[in-house]
């Protein structure tokens, strides 16, 4: 893949913290990234070590106290929080570390959902697309299963169709195997892979050592809040 001139995200300098006065801790600590279009990034780090942070503020979901975030070559810090909502729901799809899906929806109407905030789509065509993403993903048959009536796996496949229902162009997961049994954080994975193949950049978070040891991609470790270590591994994401 041929490195743009123009990133998909860059972060330069950021710093978030968290408490005041002598409380006060670092989540992000200047934190310093490019991510170019196609890549599939792993960031790796312990829990409480900013991964959760700076996902968050690459999703447009919290703000940094000081530096700089670029998406597309635009100063999110220039866009409204409207513009932000928009984007989200348009650009960004987001795969929650706890799935986050609502206990009195469907399946169907939880993957639907992100595209009743895009507006000017009725609610037929809305669960029609949701349907399709569905079946790719073999769930077909618990369209109209409530969430609790699902396994861990299943759960976690509907919440990557909902983040994806939308065509975003950036796709952020938040320890996306961490409750997850081996042998489905692996099918999960594999579902990864085949939507940054088809296009899709990804910025993906865990502690899991053995993920990302099989992981042929950039690895980015994160400790205290600072970035210590940015290495490619073997393939860089899809290929144009």
């Amino acid at each position: 893949m041929v490195r743009s001139s123009t990133p998909v995200i860059e972060l330069r300098g950021l710093t978030k913290q968290y408490g005041l006065g002598d409380a006060a801790q670092n989540a992000l600590d200047n934190v310093d990234l490019r991510v170019e279009k196609g890549e599939f990034i792993v960031i790796m780090g312990p829990s409480g070590c900013g991964k959760t942070t700076l996902l968050n503020i690459m999703g447009l979901l919290d703000r940094a106290d000081s530096g700089e975030y670029f998406l597309d070559g635009t100063s999110v810090a220039t866009l409204s929080k409207r513009q932000h909502a928009r984007i989200r729901s348009r650009q960004i799809g987001i795969v929650f570390q706890s799935f986050n899906l609502i206990n009195r929806l469907t399946v169907l109407e939880n993957v639907a959902l992100p595209l009743s905030y895009r507006g000017g789509m009725r609610r037929v065509k809305r669960l029609e697309q949701a349907s399709a993403v569905l079946k790719n993903f073999h769930l077909q048959e618990r369209e109209y299963y409530m969430p609790w009536q699902l396994s861990g796996g299943q759960v976690q496949r509907v919440a990557i169709a909902r983040a994806i229902v939308n065509d975003p162009a950036i796709l952020i997961a938040d320890e996306p195997t961490g409750n997850l049994d081996p042998e489905t954080s692996w099918d999960i994975m594999d579902i990864f892979k085949r939507i940054n193949a088809a296009g899709t950049t990804i910025v993906m978070a865990t502690h899991d050592k053995n993920i990302v040891d099989t992981m042929q991609r950039r690895v980015v470790a994160i400790e205290d809040g600072k970035i210590v270590r940015d290495e490619q591994r073997g393939g860089y994401g899809y290929e144009n």
